[in-house]
């Protein structure tokens, strides 16, 4: 247990512009010190001069929100050689107990305290500005699908002739086409007012596509040198591999391909009745490395020769096609997590 690693721990409560900390003794469970302080480098700094003062030996910090308000702390306590423990958070002991700051940083010292193997924060480094440019990417894509969603719905309306001479166009001559116009000459206001919006929007979604397709490229340059490994796999691209990277994060973090399973949404659940023996997916987990697993899948069941045999063979056997995905997620999840694991150099934090 961590308990019997520690003579104190160190609960935060992180916010946007203050933490709070409570020390807690190991042993007896007493709360020793509380204090806030400000969340920015002078604070970090008194955060960690009054755990030398008052938390004296062997010592840990358990911080909820690691990988949000609680980042800048986390790197700082890293930075200076101090053990950081990610808390999960506390709803349900919330309700019952009441909700406070400070009680909030006594209840993720306890937290931690509790488990036998808690969690340790994501690494930072190459594997945050990943996660950085994955997110600023993702926005890209998002806000492209919705100019298209809008050029496509005000097309629909366009007055006459001009809708007939750009509905055959493909999508990518339809853009160059708009962006290129000049509605300022038109005397029609119907027509002037259609064409500014569709110029806009036309602009808008090439200048989305240019940041989407850099975003992307340096994506794919920093996971082939974070796990090269993964992109030999078959089915596995640059954003799939990226998304494994980022929640996996480095090595020792996920104990186990069970673990990995568990987390990616892909562990076993019994679903048994009587004489039918049976399993079902796990719907929890991180949604978006479970997504990552089904992408590739799709991939394998269309271009990967054994992939399509597998699914053959259980079907065969009287297994379902959902049951058989199950069992292909599970064995993908277990593959990747040993190349993760075992076939890269470790992450720097």
């Amino acid at each position: 247990m961590l308990a019997d690693q520690l003579d104190y721990i160190v609960g935060v409560d992180p916010h946007r512009d203050t933490h709070a900390l409570a020390i807690v003794h190991v042993v007896s469970g007493a709360v020793v010190f509380e204090a806030t302080v400000i969340a920015n480098s002078d604070g970090y700094a008194q955060a960690l001069r009054l755990a030398e003062e008052h938390a004296e030996g062997r010592r840990a910090f358990a911080v909820e929100g690691t990988g949000s308000f609680g980042a800048g702390l986390t790197r700082f306590l890293n930075g200076r050689g101090e053990q950081v423990l990610e808390v999960g958070r506390l709803r349900r002991e919330r309700r019952s107990g009441g909700k406070t700051d400070a009680l909030d940083a006594v209840r993720a010292a306890r937290s931690a305290l509790a488990r036998e193997r808690p969690a340790t924060p994501r690494a930072g480094g190459d594997r945050q500005a990943l996660q950085a440019l994955v997110a600023a990417r993702e926005g890209a894509v998002n806000a492209k699908r919705a100019g298209l969603c809008q050029l496509r719905d005000l097309l629909i309306t366009t007055p006459e002739p001009l809708r007939s001479e750009l509905r055959p166009l493909t999508r990518a001559r339809l853009l160059q086409r708009l962006a290129a116009t000049r509605p300022h000459g038109q005397r029609d206001a119907e027509l002037r007012g259609s064409l500014l919006a569709l110029r806009s929007i036309a602009r808008r979604v090439l200048q989305l596509t240019i940041e989407e397709r850099e975003l992307a490229r340096e994506i794919e340059t920093i996971t082939r040198k974070l796990a090269p490994q993964l992109l030999e796999q078959p089915g596995v691209g640059p954003h799939a591999a990226a998304q494994l990277v980022l929640s996996w994060s480095h090595q020792g973090r996920i104990t186990s391909e069970a673990a990995f399973a568990r987390l990616a949404g892909t562990a076993p659940i019994p679903a048994s009745s009587g004489q039918t023996i049976r399993y079902r997916l796990d719907r929890s987990g991180d949604r978006k490395l479970n997504r990552a697993l089904h992408m590739i899948l799709v991939t394998r069941k269309r271009t990967h020769p054994a992939t399509i045999t597998y699914i053959e063979r259980r079907m065969q056997e009287g297994k379902t096609r959902r049951e058989t995905n199950r069992c292909l997620k599970r064995y993908l999840a277990r593959n990747l997590y040993r190349l993760l694991e075992h076939g890269g150099p470790p992450t720097t934090a």
